[in-house]
């Protein structure tokens, strides 16, 4: 298991590269162009925010005590990700990057790092921190 949660962050982030260089259309396309426009671009309020879960769920696995510091490591190497993600997206012509997916990018990793801050940290979230410590003595 421990393993499985170690190796997700790095599946997940070639996922992510994957997908960048295709199409948006290439696994699904909406009838209604509208509503397939605004569920793609609310995504990005999850698939970072996934991504900084999954490093918290890797590190919290680890020999080494998940500490306040280390929980904001994770949250940035998201976050640097989601802009190295929106520079990938820039050189492909069916693509789109802008400051504007970046911001829900960030936003949705913010969310989750307020969670998993408070459940760890501040012993707010009692279900979630109890989840988490579940996690941790795996």
């Amino acid at each position: 298991m421990k393993f499985i949660l170690r190796l997700l962050p790095i599946a997940y982030m070639a996922a992510i590269w994957i997908m960048s260089s295709l199409p948006s259309n290439h696994f699904v396309e909406l009838p209604d162009s509208q509503l397939d426009r605004t569920i793609k671009e609310s995504l990005h309020l999850i698939e970072f925010a996934i991504l900084y879960v999954l490093l918290v769920l890797a590190f919290l696995t680890g020999k080494r005590e998940f500490t306040p510091g280390l929980n904001i490591a994770c949250a940035v190497i998201a976050a640097l990700y989601g802009v190295t993600d929106e520079i990938h997206q820039s050189f492909y012509p069916y693509r789109s990057a802008s400051w504007f997916d970046l911001v829900k990018d960030f936003t949705g990793i913010l969310i989750c790092f307020y969670l998993i801050r408070g459940a760890l940290f501040k012993k707010k979230f009692s279900g979630l921190g109890k989840i988490l410590g579940f996690v941790q003595r795996i």
